[in-house]
């Protein structure tokens, strides 16, 4: 009988997803975030089947052998491997949906760059529609910087100005947001792996100490920041001496990563105060007034708001839950299109629908 009654009451599942470089997200409407993974996929040379996904996949970064690849198929935000991103979606929507259900409809909302291409939405679309579940499924595309002010609780249908900087793994997606429109914007491709990356190469240069990806971002959430800190700290590291080609350690300060991570912060300051340069001046001066707010991962390096509030003169504000904005913007859309007409909310906010 449980068969035939989800048969003949199919469900429709409503899905959020904030697709990621470094993690991705998935709202489920009613249940709110269900989901935050890292978007990696272990692959198995042999049979190009996933073996692992998501954090069990991260795990083997830098660690498996020949016949296993473990990847990570977004860059710049974007898909850069059809198939792994298809089969990691796929996997992440398996994991999100309901148990033993039958879906007839799969509603999907994805936050993506506001820069993205033709080619790259396209990507994107196919590859969502491929991994969905059900008979049919209906692909949303929405910028991701409106994505993440309203996830961030921003006014974004009002006539006044909102500026959010979206610091993701892969872009900083830096925009100003006036009546459910995107005024100015500007997407940069230096973000949270470009500040691992900095990182790495610092060690590498001045310690000839060789890391791996991982020990990079532990170095950058532990003791990484923007701007000086009361009391600086110092963590011990574990790599390859480039020299003798041996496992070896040292100690390295706050100080010295905050002075490895200036080069890409300056461009994010850069992007921000370019955009600013773009706005209008009424809706400057409301920003000037509210403040900008940083969303993403990337918002919660240590000092990074004192940092960009010193060189724009502007007040900056973190979001009270960075990592999960544009999947709770995306989740909100989803919430709201069962009590306005979807496209009242598609000609406001600019979706891109099939």
């Amino acid at each position: 009988m449980t068969f035939w009654n989800n048969f003949l009451n199919p469900l429709s599942l409503d899905i959020g997803m904030d697709l990621g470089t470094a993690n991705t997200l998935v709202y489920v409407k009613g249940r709110g975030v269900v989901l935050n993974e890292p978007s990696v996929v272990a692959i198995d040379q042999q049979t190009k089947k996933p073996i692992k996904v998501g954090a069990e996949a991260r795990a083997m970064l830098g660690r498996t052998p020949e016949s296993i690849e473990a990847i990570r198929p977004l860059k710049e935000g974007v898909i850069a491997d059809f198939r792994a991103s298809q089969m990691m979606i796929a996997y992440f929507l398996s994991k999100a949906q309901p148990r033993r259900n039958f879906i007839a409809r799969t509603r999907i909302v994805i936050g993506v760059p506001s820069g993205i291409t033709q080619v790259e939405e396209r990507i994107v679309r196919e590859t969502a529609e491929k991994a969905g579940t059900g008979f049919r499924t209906e692909v949303t595309l929405l910028p991701e910087p409106l994505a993440a002010a309203i996830g961030a609780g921003l006014p974004v249908l009002e006539p006044t100005g909102n500026m959010i900087v979206d610091i993701g793994g892969g872009t900083t997606e830096v925009a100003v947001i006036s009546l459910g429109r995107i005024v100015a914007s500007e997407s940069l491709s230096v973000a949270g792996d470009n500040l691992n990356d900095a990182i790495t190469q610092y060690i590498r240069k001045v310690h000839n100490l060789i890391i791996g990806e991982r020990t990079a971002e532990d170095i950058k959430i532990q003791i990484g920041s923007a701007w000086a800190v009361k009391q600086e700290q110092v963590m011990t590291i574990k790599g390859l001496h480039i020299n003798t080609g041996l496992p070896s350690a040292l100690q390295i300060s706050s100080l010295e990563i905050r002075e490895a991570l200036q080069e890409p912060l300056k461009a994010i300051a850069d992007c921000v105060h370019r955009t600013l340069e773009k706005s209008p001046p009424e809706l400057a001066a409301d920003i000037m007034d509210r403040g900008i707010v940083l969303a993403g991962g990337g918002a919660m390096l240590s000092g990074l708001d004192q940092m960009l509030s010193q060189l724009s003169q502007v007040p900056v504000h973190v979001a009270e839950q960075p990592m999960l904005c544009v999947a709770l913007g995306t989740g909100r859309i989803l919430e709201e299109l069962t009590r306005v007409k979807a496209s009242s909310w598609s000609g406001m906010l600019g979706f891109r629908q099939a």
